[in-house]
């Protein structure tokens, strides 16, 4: 966390609470989901568990961001009452290894939609992997095994990638993120 800023700092943690709350609130939709459509059902909404690292990340700009915030959340979720317990701190860590990677493979220097998405789809992969062992995908029928690892591809892209920068941007136009590197690039693109 070397050349952070004290506001950096609490506005990543601030969203890693904020979300912790939102992830424990998605857990009764994936388990309806999980009840009409299988083990699927989660990762249609897989990626919402992922948002914070791209938020994060887009918003501060900075390396470590995302592994960070994810790793806060899950932190903060299990002392919420989790029911997985400390097992999440380890699936909220890499989760944010996944994202963090994207932003990683940039150089930490492109933070477009393009690369948010990517980050949500590293997070995916990273997660599948870990699922794969950790939840037994091993005993499910090949096939299905890849229409979930591809369904959680989609999901990261889109609801952590798409939703989180449609989040971080409306955000933005308030002025509340002017001291951040989102918020500066903002004003730039809005005075040229």
């Amino acid at each position: 966390m070397k050349n952070w800023k004290l506001k950096e700092i609490v506005v990543m943690s601030v969203l890693s609470v904020v979300f912790a709350v939102v992830y424990l609130a998605f857990l009764p939709v994936g388990k309806v989901l999980t009840g009409f459509f299988g083990p699927i059902g989660y990762d249609f909404i897989f990626g919402i568990w992922f948002i914070v690292s791209i938020i994060a990340a887009y918003i501060i700009r900075k390396p470590g961001a995302a592994f960070l915030s994810e790793t806060i959340a899950a932190t903060v979720e299990v002392l919420l009452g989790n029911a997985a317990g400390p097992m999440l701190l380890i699936s909220g860590m890499i989760q944010g290894l996944g994202a963090e990677s994207a932003f990683a493979m940039t150089g930490y220097r492109r933070y477009n939609l393009g690369t948010l998405m990517f980050s949500g789809m590293m997070a995916a992969v990273f997660s599948f992997v870990w699922g794969y062992f950790q939840s037994g995908y091993a005993a499910l029928a090949g096939g299905y095994v890849l229409l979930m690892f591809v369904t959680r591809l989609i999901s990261g892209a889109i609801l952590a990638g798409v939703a989180g920068k449609a989040l971080s941007d409306a955000l933005a136009k308030t002025g509340v993120l002017s001291g951040f590197a989102l918020g500066k690039e903002k004003r730039k693109k809005h005075a040229a």
